[in-house]
């Protein structure tokens, strides 16, 4: 006698949820780079780091 297999109505899910959530990582990681890539992001680091520099001790 064969058995059936149990087949579940979830079976296969966790493959797509971890592709959806590298899918979203990434996108995640293209906003924040061009979030951190632009101008203002940029003067305001380079201020700061400037500021912090020129601390006199």
């Amino acid at each position: 006698m064969n058995k059936v297999p149990d087949f579940r109505a979830d079976d296969g899910m966790a493959t797509i949820e971890y592709a959806i959530a590298t899918l979203a990582a990434a996108a995640l990681a293209a906003v924040l780079y061009l979030v951190i890539d632009s101008e203002a992001v940029r003067a305001g680091l380079t201020a700061l780091i400037e500021r912090a520099l020129s601390v006199k001790f």
